[in-house]
């Protein structure tokens, strides 16, 4: 697996392994291209480090999961994210291609993070540590965490869908 420029995997400060900066990223700036295996929403795999991405233009079903095969695996989940997955089906390889891209300058040493937005089935207790933490790594529409487990619906601080 080829090093990305600019990230570094580490002991991170929010779970496990996470990628910080060795250099600074703008707003809007690309941060690094992923690389993975697809799969489709009938295979069985472990998806723990997959991309849950919608397939209409594939062909090959309503959801397709990437996984991450890369150091972008190690990007953790925040409530409060400084980077966004972004992605498109490419119809001349047949297959997906993510990217993350800065939602605000990135200084270097920063952990890059972005909102994973779980379904409710899927969600567990979240430890980003932001100030907006929702305590769960759910997605922020009200729809979605109401059909949290009541479990993860006490451990719930925000329920609010961002604008």
């Amino acid at each position: 697996m080829p090093l990305l420029d600019g990230l570094r995997v580490v002991h991170s400060k929010i779970h496990g392994y996470g990628v910080i900066t060795t250099r600074p990223f703008k707003a809007g700036e690309l941060v690094c291209y992923g690389d993975g295996v697809l799969y489709d929403e009938h295979a069985d795999f472990d998806d723990t480090y997959a991309l849950i991405l919608p397939g209409e233009d594939s062909g090959l079903g309503e959801h397709l999961f990437w996984d991450l095969a890369c150091q972008t695996r190690w990007f953790n989940h925040s409530c409060d994210p400084n980077a966004e997955v972004r992605s498109k089906w490419d119809h001349a390889e047949k297959t997906i291609r993510a990217w993350w891209v800065a939602l605000r300058d990135i200084p270097v040493g920063e952990e890059i993070t972005y909102d994973y937005g779980f379904a409710a089935e899927v969600a567990e207790p979240c430890y980003c540590g932001a100030a907006s933490c929702r305590g769960v790594i759910v997605d922020d529409d009200p729809e979605v965490q109401a059909q949290l487990p009541e479990a993860m619906k006490k451990l719930l601080r925000v329920a609010r869908r961002a604008s």
